[in-house]
């Protein structure tokens, strides 16, 4: 079982004036697949703060696993990607790329995503969008083939070739 640690970003959810039902859909499916949920955190769009956190959940060894929630859109206060690319220590493209692509699919609106994913010593960190039904369309898309990333990453498994 790998740890997940959630992160949504919202000036408002962090003032008190809006609820995270985004966060609560990233439980709800990492739990359903078998991650065990070990810390959440609510922050406004403050890029310093964002980062400071991604980097205490990696190097203390939080989680393997950080979803975040929020900020990855057009809007000025929207610095998640920034945020997370700060701490990032290596790209994992792949993982953003299939999020847009199948989103595609759904709305032409799912190319204006500025997610990422990086690696950050023994942790991967990926940016979902803000809204329920995207966080869902995305990480049920994507958390199948995640598991197998992180075995790789913290070498529970040293092979990605098929036989």
């Amino acid at each position: 079982m790998f740890r997940v640690a959630i992160v949504t970003l919202s000036d408002k959810g962090a003032a008190g004036q809006r609820t995270d039902e985004s966060g609560a859909v990233i439980r709800e499916i990492a739990e359903q697949n078998g991650y065990e949920v070990v810390s959440y955190t609510l922050l406004p769009d403050e890029r310093e703060q964002i980062s400071a956190e991604l980097r205490r959940l990696c190097d203390e060894n939080v989680a393997e696993l950080v979803l975040t929630t929020g900020g990855t859109g057009f809007s000025p206060r929207d610095c998640t990607p920034e945020a997370t690319l700060d701490v990032a220590e290596r790209l994992a493209p792949g993982i953003a790329e299939a999020m847009r692509y199948s989103s595609l699919n759904i709305t032409k609106r799912a190319m204006l995503s500025r997610a990422v994913a990086v690696i950050r010593g023994g942790t991967l960190i990926v940016n979902l969008p803000g809204s329920p039904k995207a966080v869902r369309e995305n990480l049920e898309y994507v958390i199948p083939a995640l598991g197998h990333g992180l075995e790789i990453l913290t070498g529970r498994a040293g092979e990605c070739a098929r036989k």
